[in-house]
């Protein structure tokens, strides 16, 4: 069997997003944009109580692929608004609506290459 590439991580996050229900989930290849992450999953979670299971699985995920979480980060107080997992190669954002839409990632790494979500 094919070791998995990053690309192969992403996609699987995003999958696990979107089975436990997170919206809008997006994956955008940006390696050729920077020199820290080749990709960003971004998802749309509903409540904390959501967040903190996706942060669980994506820890679990990164455990069973013998991944390592570099930071996990709160962007905003009391860290409702936007969750950051910094896996290295993979960089995802658990983000409220309101975050969403006022911080638009999409548009901000719109040079990048969709390959799941409204853009792909």
């Amino acid at each position: 069997m094919a070791e998995k590439t990053y690309k192969d991580n992403a996609l699987e996050i995003a999958q696990l997003l979107e089975d436990g229900k997170a919206q809008d989930v997006t994956v955008i290849d940006v390696a050729s944009l920077n020199s820290w992450t080749d990709y960003f999953v971004i998802a749309t979670v509903t409540s904390s109580v959501q967040k903190q299971g996706f942060a669980k699985q994506i820890k679990d995920y990164v455990k069973e692929n013998d991944m390592q979480i570099h930071l996990t980060h709160t962007k905003t107080q009391g860290g409702e608004d936007w969750n950051l997992v910094d896996i290295g190669p993979v960089v995802v954002h658990l983000m409220s609506k309101d975050a969403r839409d006022f911080y638009e990632l999409e548009k901000l790494w719109h040079a990048g290459t969709f390959l799941k979500g409204e853009n792909a």
